[in-house]
């Protein structure tokens, strides 16, 4: 069955490795289409993820091999850059909501790429560093949510002294990122990493960075 706006298909019959896929591919909100091995590929379909053993039922022009052993995150990028056809973006966004548990979305282009949640300050600058070091773009900017200044504050000087000095900081208004509208009579809290995008998505106030390092 097509999914309107759908354009990678996870093909494999392996448990392991459509499970890791599919949770990725959701966590990201994006859209994609179910085909066992061997059925036809719809033509409005960019690229094809399944595993090494079934690359061969595949007729496709890009397909993309995955080990169920590593971490999915790698290949949906790949997969990602393929339908969006771009292997460089003009800006690459980083959006932070601190606090006990840290969103963390990363948005090239305005469009969303990754969201994640950790239970550290840690993870989360860990995180931060590795995809700004990996993908590649013209402006790199971080947005902190300002939604609890002490921990915003702290996570803000932790990456300034760990950022290359071209990473642009700002820091964000919290207001309008928390919840979402249902209806015209109730709202809905997001998540941590949702709130992440939308912080990523607002313009904010420039951090001066050290000089020092």
């Amino acid at each position: 069955m097509r999914r309107k706006h759908a354009a990678i298909a996870v093909v494999t019959v392996s448990g392991k490795a459509y499970y890791k896929i599919v949770n990725d591919l959701k966590s990201r909100n994006i859209k994609f289409l179910s085909i066992v091995p061997g059925d036809p590929i719809p033509s409005f379909i960019r690229v094809v993820i399944t595993t090494e053993g079934e690359r061969h039922l595949i007729n496709h022009t890009n397909v993309l091999a995955y080990n169920a052993e590593e971490d999915p995150s790698s290949i949906v990028d790949k997969a990602i850059q393929i339908v969006s056809g771009k292997e460089f973006y003009e800006e690459l966004v980083i959006g932070v909501d601190p606090g006990k548990i840290f969103g963390v979305a990363v948005l090239g282009d305005g469009r969303t790429l990754k969201r994640e949640e950790f239970s550290s300050m840690i993870e989360a600058v860990d995180f931060i560093l590795t995809e700004l070091s990996k993908v590649p773009s013209k402006i790199k900017r971080v947005r902190i949510g300002m939604g609890v200044p002490e921990i915003a504050e702290e996570i803000a000087c932790k990456l300034d002294s760990v950022l290359p000095e071209n990473v642009i900081i700002e820091i964000v208004s919290e207001e309008g990122t928390s919840t979402s509208k249902d209806s015209l009579l109730t709202k809905k809290k997001l998540s941590d990493a949702d709130s992440a995008v939308r912080i990523a998505l607002k313009e904010g106030k420039e951090r001066s960075r050290s000089v020092s390092r």
